[in-house]
C-alpha cells in the first residue's frame, strides 16, 4: 500500500484546507515544487497534488507548478486533478509528464467523457469521488449531488478508469482518523483499486487501511499529517510495505 503526499496548491502555496473550506487554510510551503521533491527524496513513490483554484474555478490555475514537479521528477508517478474539466487539459498534463489525471466533478456531470478519456488515455484516468454522509460532492467541494458513491464507482469501473481516490470530506484536514468503514465498504463494492483520502492522521489510520487492502484499498493520501507531524512518512510507509508487502504499485 502506498502513502501518497499530498500538494495542494492554492494562490501559487502548498496549502491544506480544512473540510475543503478555501477559508480555512494553512500555508506549509511557498515554493509546492521544493515541497513535492522534498517527499520525494523521503522515498514517496507517487505524489497527490489538487489545484484547488482550479477546482474552485473550473480550469486549470496552477498547471505551470504542476508541469514542473513532473518534468523534474519523471521517475515519481504524479497524479492530479482539481479544474479538469474537457479531453486538452488531459491531454496537456499527459503531455507534461504527469502519469495520471483526476476527473471529479465532470465524472458526474458529464459520465460520457469518461468513458471517452479512458479509450483515449488508458490506465491514466482516475476518478474522485468526494463524498459527505455517503453523497458525492462536486465544484470544490461546494455543492452536494444526490448520487450515491457507490454507484458512481461501479459505472465508472465499466467504462475503465484506472482507480477511484474516495475523500470523506468530513474528516478532510481535520485530523480526526480516516472513514476506514466506508472506504472498505467502496473498495469491497468494486473491482477497481480504491484510495483513501481524508483524515489519515497515524499510524493506527495506516494499520487499519492495510488490513483492509485486501478489498483493493491500494494508497491512503496524507496531507495536514504529515506536515504537522502527527504521521511520520517513512515509519507509515515501512509500516505499510510490513503489512502488504505483495503490493508493489507505483
Amino acid at each position: 500500500m502506498l502513502i501518497i503526499p499530498a500538494i495542494d496548491i492554492k494562490d501559487g502555496k502548498c496549502v491544506r484546507l480544512e473540510q475543503g473550506d478555501m477559508n480555512r487554510e494553512t500555508t506549509y510551503s511557498d515554493d509546492p515544487a521544493a515541497m513535492a521533491g522534498h517527499w520525494i527524496e523521503q522515498g514517496a513513490r507517487r505524489i497527490h497534488i489538487v489545484d484547488l483554484d482550479g477546482a474552485s474555478q473550473g480550469r486549470p490555475v496552477n498547471a505551470n507548478i504542476v508541469h514542473k514537479i513532473a518534468k523534474s521528477h519523471p521517475e515519481v508517478p504524479i497524479q492530479i486533478g482539481g479544474g479538469i474539466r474537457n479531453e486538452e487539459t488531459v491531454a496537456a498534463y499527459i503531455r507534461a509528464g504527469v502519469e495520471y489525471v483526476i476527473i471529479g466533478t465532470q465524472a458526474v456531470r458529464e459520465p460520457q467523457m469518461i468513458d471517452d478519456l479512458c479509450n483515449k488515455f488508458p490506465g491514466q484516468v482516475i476518478v474522485g469521488l468526494d463524498a459527505h454522509d455517503g453523497k458525492i460532492a462536486i465544484e470544490g467541494w461546494s455543492e452536494i449531488s444526490g448520487h450515491s458513491a457507490i454507484d458512481l464507482a461501479r459505472n465508472f469501473e465499466h467504462a475503465g478508469v484506472d482507480s477511484i481516490v474516495y475523500t470523506d470530506i468530513s474528516r478532510d484536514g481535520m485530523l480526526q482518523g480516516v472513514n476506514i468503514s466506508a472506504t472498505a465498504t467502496l473498495a469491497g463494492a468494486i473491482t477497481i483499486p480504491v484510495i483513501a483520502s481524508g483524515g489519515v492522521t497515524n499510524l493506527d489510520d495506516i494499520r487499519l487501511l492495510a488490513e483492509d487492502s485486501g478489498s483493493g484499498i491500494i494508497g491512503a493520501i496524507t496531507g495536514r499529517a504529515i506536515y504537522e507531524g502527527t504521521l511520520d512518512f517513512n515509519a507509515a510507509q515501512a509500516l505499510a510495505d510490513e503489512l502488504t508487502p505483495s503490493c508493489n504499485i507505483a
